[in-house]
């Protein structure tokens, strides 16, 4: 196929680039590298499967004269020579090299001395885009991949067995494929050769000195899977350093991170880390499409500018150790891990910012292992009591990022004890009365983490643990629509109502490793049968024998004894009203003092008195955290900060929220932006009122300040 010369543009990216044959180009190529700081090969079974068909398509089809696979990106620089022939740097292209290459090893070994096209036996395959037959040692090879990648791919391309080297998942699971297509097709191979031969890329060749390679790699898009956030991040850190110095930060911290965060969990878990880190570091929460965009923020302030790239990347290094032991079950300290594996049964991922500080902390002696247990412990009852309390959960991440600035590292546990008990009313850890009366009508049967839930009971206090996942959930009471006479005459009259209100309740749930044999029979039976609830080992079950009766008295009665226990697995923070007043917030003494009376503007027969008594009534209720604080110029509204201000002018009060303007919904377009403007009050927003009809609107635009500050508001 002729070259074309084309203009390559792609957000703001503009450069020559020719369009070419596939083959041709990897045949002319003596080598492509790719290196260290490229993501490994991660194109799965999805991806594979697509370019498989687009190449048959293609191969099958004499009107369709070529196909276009995406571009190959490369550097060509004497730096980053190996030997005396001029190798290729990739900056993009890796997945798609790597997996035709993949394919033209499989064909090759499924050819053996046949030719279904000329050009395509496994002799020419081999010479022409695989080896280069005149060079030796990693020389040799069209393509040297990154670590486990690079090892893999060259035993599979010497033939070597998989056992000879540590086996890279995603090489060895899409080799296994296309040799499985492959043989699916063995008798006419003739069409995979013609697509194969139709393949056509964009060559794009750089010069480092003229082309920025990091501004070029942030905008590709690859075809079939885009690059994560952690991959921008590690090219951001490495691409900029020289070849030797990219080797070694590269080999001293980052290759150990992917070594432990493993091949499935790197890809997996590693953007979340970077998440937590920076939300650690810089106190913001970054959007999970902006990580990369932040990072590169932080990484541009002066602190970190001044401390220099290896200090950032070995920080990374050292945090990322700590969120594989909380996250990834690598905690060395049994009872650690213990608590560990139970919080992540919980699925509340943001908690790790404020895990990850303390985890530290612990790492630097400030913090002992018994205090940072007890620490995770009372994360995993605050969370466990707000889902049974079922308190919604929008403002977890705000709890969670900002609760590090409560922290006194010369009382620790004392602090974090403190700052959980002092939370307002919409973050609160709820009290045992609260807690306990949810657990005992709240149907956990239904309830996401009913396993956790038994677990924790079943297990708490023991030194031996019971393996709950080898038993079933039972209903004492049957779950079954239609009951026997014995149940309905048990539970009485009123056994419909019984039955519904108390069925799926944890009174009537335990476990069991009988279900079968218990099935519906009555309760007395189900006591007293050989392997009945009179003889069950388990915790959960051990007062059931004492009943004559399985009803409501009996239902309510084990839920109250088991919930009774729910508060000491789950504990409420402990301390003396002494120690607690002590963290608790205290008016300044010497403020001077306001009230209604002392705005003129407010006098009682003034035209907004009436006005402001039924806006002040109405953001009240709003929730029961709000607070009212006459100060000498305006009145303001908090939760934990002013979320709204109110200046009363002689006819009209004037608003301010607490929020920025770009996040009001306001479709009347009522509010105004005074960003950067003096007005009294706190916040970027102004709004206007003088009716009582405006009231209604204008409290919907409160309410999403008042969401924001509590982190429901996105």
């Amino acid at each position: 196929m002729p070259k074309v010369l084309i203009d390559y543009t792609r957000k703001n990216v503009i450069m020559k680039a020719t369009e070419t044959n596939f083959l041709n180009f990897l045949k002319k190529s003596p080598q492509f590298i790719i290196p260290i700081y490229q993501r490994t090969y991660s194109w799965t079974e999805h991806q594979c499967l697509q370019l498989w068909d687009d190449i048959l398509r293609t191969g099958s089809n004499s009107e369709i004269s070529a196909h276009f696979v995406g571009s190959i990106v490369y550097i060509e620089q004497d730096i980053y020579q190996v030997s005396s022939q001029s190798s290729l740097l990739v900056i993009d292209g890796q997945q798609r090299l790597t997996t035709i290459t993949l394919i033209l090893e499989a064909l090759a070994q499924q050819l053996g001395d046949r030719e279904p096209l000329s050009g395509f036996s496994a002799k020419k395959l081999r010479n022409y885009y695989l080896l280069n037959n005149l060079e030796e040692g990693e020389d040799r090879f069209k393509l040297l991949l990154t670590q486990t990648d690079k090892d893999s791919l060259l035993a599979l391309i010497q033939q070597k067995p998989w056992s000879a080297v540590r086996s890279s998942l995603r090489i060895a699971e899409n080799f296994t494929f296309f040799q499985k297509k492959i043989k699916e097709i063995a008798d006419d191979l003739s069409g995979l050769c013609r697509g194969l031969a139709k393949l056509v890329v964009v060559d794009i060749a750089l010069s480092r000195n003229q082309d920025n390679p990091q501004l070029i790699f942030e905008s590709m898009n690859s075809t079939g899977l885009d690059l994560s956030q952690a991959d921008l991040i590690r090219n951001f850190i490495l691409m900029s350093l020289g070849p030797d110095e990219q080797n070694r930060l590269y080999t001293d911290y980052w290759r150990p991170m992917e070594i432990a965060f493993g091949q499935e969990g790197y890809s997996s878990h590693f953007d979340r880390f970077m998440r937590d880190y920076l939300t650690l570091k810089t106190g913001d929460i970054p959007n999970r499409r902006a990580v990369y965009k932040a990072f590169k923020s932080y990484a541009s302030t002066p602190e970190i500018e001044v401390a220099g790239i290896e200090a950032l990347v070995e920080d990374i290094h050292t945090f990322s150790g700590y969120y594989c032991a909380m996250e990834l079950d690598k905690e060395p300290n049994k009872q650690l891990a213990k608590a560990f594996r139970d919080l992540r049964e919980l699925e509340v991922k943001v908690v790790y910012p404020f895990l990850l500080e303390l985890y530290d902390d612990f790492v630097n002696n400030r913090l002992t292992d018994e205090d940072f247990e007890s620490a995770v412990r009372l994360v995993e009852a605050y969370v466990f009591r707000r889902k049974v309390c079922n308190i919604p959960t929008n403002s977890l991440n705000t709890t969670f990022t900002t609760f590090g600035r409560s922290l006194k590292k010369d009382r620790y546990l004392e602090s974090i004890k403190a700052h959980f008990l002092t939370m307002p009313s919409y973050r609160r850890f709820p009290k045992d009365e609260e807690f306990k009366r949810e657990f005992v009508i709240r149907d956990l049967y239904h309830f996401k983490l009913r396993s956790y839930w038994l677990r924790r009971l079943e297990n708490y206090g023991r030194k031996e643990y019971v393996p709950v996942e080898e038993y079933t959930i039972e209903h004492i009471l049957p779950q079954n629509e239609n009951l026997s006479s014995k149940w309905k005459n048990e539970l009485g009259p009123e056994w419909e109502r019984v039955r519904e209100t108390w069925l799926h309740t944890l009174g009537n749930l335990t476990l069991t490793g009988y279900n079968s044999e218990y099935s519906d029979r009555p309760f007395a039976e189900k006591r007293d049968m050989e392997k009945g609830f009179r003889k069950s080992p388990l915790k959960v079950n051990e007062d059931i024998g004492n009943y004559e009766v399985w009803d409501e008295i009996a239902i309510k009665a084990r839920a109250d004894r088991l919930a009774s226990m729910a508060t000491r697995v789950w504990a409420v923070p402990s301390l003396s009203v002494a120690c607690l007043q002590l963290y608790r917030a205290r008016p300044d003494e010497n403020m001077e003092r306001y009230t209604i009376d002392d705005h003129s503007n407010l006098a009682k027969g003034s035209s907004m008195r009436d006005l402001f008594n039924a806006f002040r009534k109405q953001v009240l209720l709003l929730d029961p955290c709000v607070r009212e604080d006459f100060l000498k110029l305006y009145v303001a509204y908090k939760a934990e900060t002013n979320f709204v201000d109110v200046v009363p002018l002689k006819n009209l009060l004037r608003l301010t929220l607490n929020m920025q303007f770009a996040e009001l919904r306001d479709p009347k377009s009522l509010a105004k932006d005074v960003t950067n403007k003096g007005r009294w009050g706190n916040g970027d927003i102004e709004i206007e009122m003088n009716k009582p009809e405006e009231l209604p609107y204008v409290m919907g635009l409160v309410r999403q300040a008042l969401e924001k500050q509590m982190g429901n508001g996105g």
